[in-house]
């Protein structure tokens, strides 16, 4: 039992570290993340300030971290897409596409939900 408990605490500290360097190797690599996250220093004592209870706040942040989520999974598409290869390919574009259209879904999302909570 405790051997199982270090074994689960060891993989759950070299998930974090993995997901940390995600999240660095986005920052670094990737323009829209950088401006994104600029944007949630802004977006997180905003939504703190202007939300009316729990929910409200929640609602948000929250959409605005669905933007950072859809950004994160695009630019895992692209990195692997451009990992396969320089040609192009109907399928690598329409895939770049794809995950493109979520980022701008997610932005439609919070701006809907910003406009709708705020005005």
């Amino acid at each position: 039992m405790q051997q199982d408990l270090k074994q689960a605490g060891d993989r759950l500290w070299r998930a974090t570290g993995y997901s940390l360097a995600g999240l660095r190797a986005a920052f670094r690599h990737e323009q829209a993340f950088r401006q994104e996250t600029y944007l949630l220093l802004i977006v997180v004592p905003l939504g703190l300030w202007l939300g009316e209870g729990p929910v409200e706040k929640v609602l948000l942040i929250g959409s605005w971290l669905i933007v950072m989520l859809a950004e994160l999974l695009n630019s895992a598409v692209e990195a692997v897409v451009d990992r396969i290869g320089s040609e192009q390919h109907e399928l690598s574009g329409r895939a770049k596409d794809i995950a493109s259209a979520a980022v701008m879904v997610a932005l439609v999302l919070a701006g809907l939900t910003w406009f709708m909570l705020i005005f």
